[in-house]
């Protein structure tokens, strides 16, 4: 179990440079994609030119990767027929431990996690979709309807018994979520408080050079942020529109793509770069 919160931020954007919903759709699917095979714990999607109302690119692109993140049997019940959701056919599906194929009670095993959807109060308790099916029942809780809770199941006889869990308490990765940010990058990373940022630019130092400084601020770090730019504004011009040296901003720019063969490389092509790098020196 990784004790460390692996967060990366996006800039909205990334959706810009395509013209129709099915493309968009499948950008961000690449995006999701990549987060949850290098178990990335919060994707954060941030504005990046302020010369423009980035509000609807930020929905749409919170909003695909927050349905490719919930698993399937719940999509229908958390998620409204959206425009946003026309094209969600193209998205590639996850296939992580919380998104599980079986869904049939009989096959469910006491100790196993699910995510649920709530769907009926009693005075004794909550019934839970959990995909499979009869609905588990939670004991002594009475939650709002329609809620999202991920749950262990305690019992499997003629119906299914399970109790409230906190994601961080299980072991296997289980997705990521999805942060709408309204501040620009630089105000972003001042007000988190990570305790170590680490900024990806074709114009920062190769990856190689600064191995062992960053290895040992990941060892002690708890809340880690690996930012990305856009193919045509990269970190230090995003930066520089609020007047900051992306150094000054930063603890490390790194560019992890060195001698790269082409002009730009975009966002969703630099994040699984970048990440498998990070992934093979430091085992993110």
């Amino acid at each position: 179990m990784r004790n460390k919160k692996l967060s990366i931020s996006i800039p909205a954007s990334i959706v810009s440079d395509v013209p129709h919903l099915r493309e968009k759709t499948s950008k961000v699917g690449s995006i999701g994609r990549t987060a949850a095979i290098f178990r990335v714990d919060e994707i954060i999607v941030y504005p990046d030119n302020p010369r423009v109302n980035q509000d609807a690119d930020m929905n749409l692109i919170v909003t695909l990767l927050a349905y490719m993140e919930t698993p399937q049997y719940l999509r229908k019940k958390l998620f409204t027929l959206k425009p946003e959701l026309r094209y969600a056919g193209v998205l590639p599906p996850l296939r992580t431990p919380h998104h599980p194929l079986n869904s049939k009670m009989k096959k469910l095993k006491v100790g196993e996690y699910r995510e649920g959807a709530t769907l009926t109060r009693k005075k004794t308790g909550t019934l839970v979709d959990i995909g499979v099916e009869k609905p588990a029942f939670i004991s002594n809780i009475q939650l709002p309807i329609d809620k999202r809770v991920t749950v262990r199941v305690t019992k499997v006889d003629k119906r299914v018994k399970a109790e409230l869990v906190r994601r961080q308490e299980i072991q296997e990765y289980w997705g990521y979520t999805v942060t709408s940010e309204e501040l620009p990058f630089g105000k972003m990373v001042k007000t988190r408080s990570f305790n170590l940022t680490i900024a990806t630019s074709k114009h920062g130092i190769p990856i190689a050079n600064a191995t062992l400084e960053i290895a040992e601020r990941w060892k002690k770090a708890g809340t880690i942020l690996v930012a990305f730019g856009a193919p045509t504004r990269g970190l230090y011009e995003i930066a520089g529109q609020e007047g900051l040296d992306l150094k000054e901003t930063v603890d490390f720019v790194v560019n992890t793509i060195p001698m790269q063969g082409t002009e730009t490389i975009r966002t969703e092509e630099s994040l699984i770069a970048s990440l498998a790098v990070l992934n093979m020196q430091f085992h993110i």
